[in-house]
């Protein structure tokens, strides 16, 4: 991160809670172009820059921990000796995803071995206490669209037969090891998960999601998190092996800490599912690109800027243009 990000982030401190950008926690997690780290004294340096901004504006600001797991290209990783993304399974997702030189067809992941997955409570150890150290409120797991830990939920992806496959509980290990060790360096009430059950990103999707869910959103809520983050919204693509699971499917079953819902919500429609009692807060996303001022615009009723084109999302920030060059209410 480097000053324009800190700007960035700044002009959007207006929100409850910014939730950064997925942030990897290794070389290994590195899945994505010019995307932010957490794994390096100099990203440490960084990100303090970012937090020491927002908290002068009066925001609060989790750093969100990302591995792309399989959803990585080998090429991000040259002088490794198999630089190949990694696994719970040797299954490769169809589809394309991002390397230095393009989109390329994805390669068959490198199943991790028993030993490496026990390894990765550290890696999201040290990952969160760079983030503590950095300054930030928080953290937030990630654990959707197809990346490292959503493979180790799904059975679509899992096919492991050590502690790590086969049950609901097994596969829920390596996120109930990761968050134990990160509750040693932030309160329970400063850590939070994000789930896409209904997520096709990444050729993800499997039969029993209802299921396997359901017993996740159960068993973070009785660890206590500060937040769970569901992307119940379908604008992110559907699996569609089933009825999409929706706000009160977890609402009824994560009740010790706050449930966040998002994709495609307008401001009307975040405030008819929070005030039905069906999600505490709702995130938004696309439009705080193109609109750093969205909640006084929401407040005031004013129009929003338009959408920034697809080509901004990823590519922005080249002297600002297409990152922190959107206008504010006049």
């Amino acid at each position: 991160p480097n000053e324009t990000n800190a700007e960035y982030y700044v002009q959007r401190s207006g929100a409850g809670l910014i939730i950064t950008e997925g942030t990897f926690t290794s070389t290994q997690a590195v899945g994505w172009l010019d995307a932010p780290g957490i794994y390096t004294d100099e990203q440490v340096e960084g990100w303090k820059k970012v937090t020491a901004g927002v908290h002068d504006a009066g925001g609060i600001i989790f750093c969100q921990l990302w591995h792309t797991g399989r959803a990585s290209d080998s090429s991000f990783r040259p002088d490794a000796k198999d630089g190949r993304g990694v696994g719970p399974s040797a299954i490769a997702l169809k589809g394309e995803v991002h390397a230095p030189r393009g989109k390329v067809e994805a390669e068959v992941p490198r199943e991790l071995t028993t030993e490496e997955v026990e390894a990765l409570a550290e890696e999201f150890r040290k990952a969160a206490a760079n983030a503590k150290e950095a300054g930030f409120d928080g953290v937030e797991l990630h654990c959707a669209n197809g990346y490292l830990l959503n493979t180790f939920l799904d059975s679509k992806t899992n096919q492991r037969t050590d502690k790590y496959g086969g049950s609901n509980e097994n596969r829920f290990r390596v996120v109930d090891e990761a968050l134990a060790a990160i509750f040693t360096v932030f309160d329970p009430s400063a850590v939070s998960v994000r789930l896409s059950p209904n997520g096709v990103f990444n050729d993800m999707g499997c039969p029993d999601y209802r299921e396997i869910y359901a017993y996740y959103a159960k068993r973070l809520d009785e660890l206590k998190i500060g937040y769970l983050h569901v992307m119940t919204g379908l604008g992110f693509g559907f699996h569609e092996m089933g009825e999409p699971m929706v706000p009160a499917d977890f609402k009824k079953l994560f009740k010790n800490g706050a449930l966040i819902v998002n994709v495609g919500y307008t401001k009307d429609t975040a405030e008819q599912v929070v005030e039905d009692g069906d999600a505490d807060i709702v995130a938004i996303g696309r439009p705080f690109i193109s609109n750093p001022d969205l909640v006084e615009r929401y407040k005031a009723g004013a129009e929003l800027n338009p959408d920034a084109p697809v080509s901004d999302w990823y590519t922005g920030g080249l002297g600002g243009k297409g990152y922190t060059d959107f206008p504010k209410m006049s």
